[in-house]
């Protein structure tokens, strides 16, 4: 297989002595990896460098063949992505957001935008204000943005948070749909532990900003018989 997602000896640490340590790490064209760990690991610092929000003090990333340090603009042309919070404009509505993202990409045309609403479930509410929407409806209006340019890398920070237990099937089943059907490569973080067992094909295990193990699904479910127990036996129940 491919490797759409390198990390090799990431860090990036903080004033306060928090972020992330000496992180490698290859995820393969077109899985669904899950990137798992309790609050303050170092799960949304590894996505802010991924996706380049911050510059690493040193370490490599390479998105899609592409080096961010040399080739930024072009790993960025693979990439989609939720980092942290969904931040739509509230006074504008779905459609005119999704207009205004598409300005960045080429090709994108108002038949595109219509498709990722529609995936998402959003197209019946294209003509509303997003300021109305609820924590569950911004989610997915954030997913169709990240999804619009039909990116080959999909960069997705707690992409469930806010969502009901529908909308938590139906993305579970439109990342998996995008994997199966396009190949796209999906790095989710999430503290979902049961819905990243049900989404991913690999987990990776993070705490204080290191990289405790990575698992397929498949061997963590054969030895271990649930994610969640693979999870506290490496970071213990206090964590």
């Amino acid at each position: 297989m491919d490797k759409a997602i390198i990390l090799e000896h990431v860090t990036k640490k903080y004033k306060n002595g928090r972020g992330i340590e000496d992180i490698s790490l290859t995820v393969e064209k077109g899985e669904i990896f899950g990137f798992l760990g309790p609050n303050g690991a170092g799960k949304t610092t590894a996505m802010k460098v991924m996706t380049g929000l911050i510059t690493p003090d040193a370490g490599k990333v390479i998105l899609g063949g592409y080096p961010l340090e040399t080739a930024f603009e072009a790993a960025m042309q693979c990439v989609g992505s939720i980092v942290e919070k969904v931040s739509p404009f509230p006074a504008l509505t779905a459609y005119e957001n999704m207009r205004f993202c598409a300005r960045f990409y080429k090709g994108v045309d108002d038949a595109r935008i219509e498709e990722c609403l529609q995936m998402t479930g959003i197209l019946p509410f294209k003509n509303e204000r997003v300021k109305n929407f609820s924590l569950g409806m911004e989610q997915r209006m954030g997913i169709a943005m990240a999804i619009l340019s039909n990116p080959s890398i999909l960069i997705l920070d707690e992409p469930l948070n806010g969502l009901d237990v529908e909308g938590m099937v139906e993305m579970r089943h439109l990342f998996q749909r995008l994997s199966e059907t396009q190949g796209t490569t999906i790095f989710i973080s999430s503290h979902l532990i049961h819905d990243v067992e049900l989404t991913c094909s690999r987990v990776g295990l993070v705490l204080n900003g290191k990289i405790l193990a990575t698992r397929s699904m498949e061997d963590v479910l054969r030895d271990f018989s649930t994610l969640e127990n693979f999870y506290l036996s490496e970071v213990g129940e206090g964590a």
